[in-house]
């Protein structure tokens, strides 16, 4: 058999309590209560019996019913929103916690990296943890020790490694243990959303990594991750997961995009929630900002639809050099481009009190099919920002939907823009 991962009709409850109280908890109520949680003897003082109280269970799944395989040497991307059951998913296939119902099978030996420092004994070096974590996979000392010398030039912590991991930072705990992971002999590595604390160049690194040895040595590979780009690199395939149940099962493309078409102008909501909490200004005031295609609001961009960027704003008194722009970034925060309200403009003008209405038209096959940022800022020129320094973000997305970009029509060569060039090809002897 060909299959390293089994999952069948898996699913996991768990019982969440509320609280509610039709008065107030005084201070004895409160003490009435440990002293109940400790004897246990004295019924009617612990809280849970004052007629104020009132306390009720309900059951959550977290998953439900769970159903995929996985091949050997198959690299899977597990993706869906915040409490989709993602991380449930991978601590239960890891012996972290037992599932409520179903069951799994798993041929092979697995790595897990799923929180800064699993595994890792906050007393002990770097250099006992790799001992600690190698003996907790299932490793011989002789196989660590070869492979020694590998994990530790990975991880870069060269210096501190007979230094205590109490004292390493969250992004040194990741380097270490995602090396240790990644270069001991386990048949399967389970890696969570954790690699986002790493910086950039060693996240680029560590999915290199993954690459390399899931193509070259057969490791499978599960892979949770909010990073589309990073999923489209690495995995063949993917797992919707939506409210803990499988919505869809495919090729890393394919789900990808299923997922990025889910978002809604119900998402549009949160923009306006920012603005109201915005710090005011003297000179300047946002009202709405809209994006929109085909004269809906949405924040998932079809690519072969042009865009409008929409910012409605109040100038409160004339300023020298007040200017409107947005920037367009990636998803690891690189500048794609950036625009002002008047580039066009051979000055910059002075905008007189009133309201106003910029809009901005990003052409259509500009974006690839990934996830990117639109900041919105508003500053006065070399003097001060009207707006948070950090700008007005919203996130968006670029699918697939439709008529797109022939560039990629089944590709799974993804690129930060999506233009459409015009190509001519002639005869070379016409340039004799």
């Amino acid at each position: 058999m060909n299959i390293a991962i089994k999952v069948e009709h898996l699913s996991k409850s768990y019982m969440i309590r509320h609280q509610g109280q039709t008065s107030y908890v005084a201070l004895r109520d409160v003490i009435a209560e440990k002293v109940g949680r400790t004897f246990n003897k004295t019924k009617g003082l612990a809280i849970n019996h004052h007629p104020n109280i009132i306390k009720n269970k309900e059951e959550f799944w977290a998953l439900n019913d769970v159903n995929f395989e996985v091949q050997k040497g198959e690299r899977v991307g597990i993706i869906g929103r915040n409490g989709a059951g993602k991380s449930t998913l991978l601590k239960i296939l890891s012996r972290i916690t037992e599932p409520t119902l179903g069951r799994f099978s798993i041929q092979g030996r697995i790595a897990s990296l799923l929180e800064v420092g699993t595994g890792f004994h906050p007393e002990l070096t770097g250099r006992e943890n790799i001992y600690l974590n190698g003996a907790i996979l299932g490793m011989h000392r002789a196989e660590i020790k070869r492979k020694f010398e590998e994990i530790v030039a990975f991880s870069g912590v060269e210096k501190f490694l007979d230094t205590p991991v109490k004292r390493y930072s969250s992004g040194m705990y990741v380097r270490l243990a995602f090396a240790v992971a990644a270069h001991l002999e386990s048949e399967i590595l389970v890696v969570d959303e954790v690699l986002a604390v790493g910086d950039a160049e060693f996240q680029k690194k560590c999915f290199g990594k993954m690459q390399d040895i899931s193509q070259k040595e057969g490791k499978t590979i599960l892979l949770v991750s909010h990073n589309m780009q990073a999923i489209r690199n690495i995995c063949t395939s993917s797992v919707l997961l939506n409210e803990g149940r499988v919505e869809a099962i495919g090729s890393a493309n394919d789900i990808i995009n299923r997922y990025l078409s889910r978002f809604s102008p119900s998402d549009v909501e949160g923009i306006s929630e920012t603005i109201r909490k915005l710090p005011k200004d003297e000179s300047f005031e946002i009202i709405s900002i809209k994006i929109k295609q085909n004269d809906i609001e949405t924040l998932n961009l079809g690519s072969h639809l042009p865009t409008e960027i929409i910012i409605d704003y109040k100038v409160q008194k004339e300023e020298s050099g007040l200017r409107i722009l947005f920037d367009l970034v990636d998803d690891e925060d690189n500048l794609i481009f950036r625009s002002f309200h008047d580039e066009l403009s051979e000055e910059i003008e002075n905008i007189k009190p009133g309201r106003y209405i910029s809009k901005a038209i990003v052409p259509s096959n500009l974006l690839g099919p990934l996830s990117y940022k639109i900041i919105i800022r508003a500053g006065i020129h070399k003097i001060r920002w009207c707006t948070p320094d950090e700008g007005i973000i919203i996130p968006v997305n670029v699918s697939l939907s439709g008529t797109y970009n022939k560039a990629y029509p089944t590709s799974t060569f993804v690129g930060k823009l999506g233009l459409s060039i015009n190509w001519e090809t002639i005869p070379g002897n016409e340039f004799f």
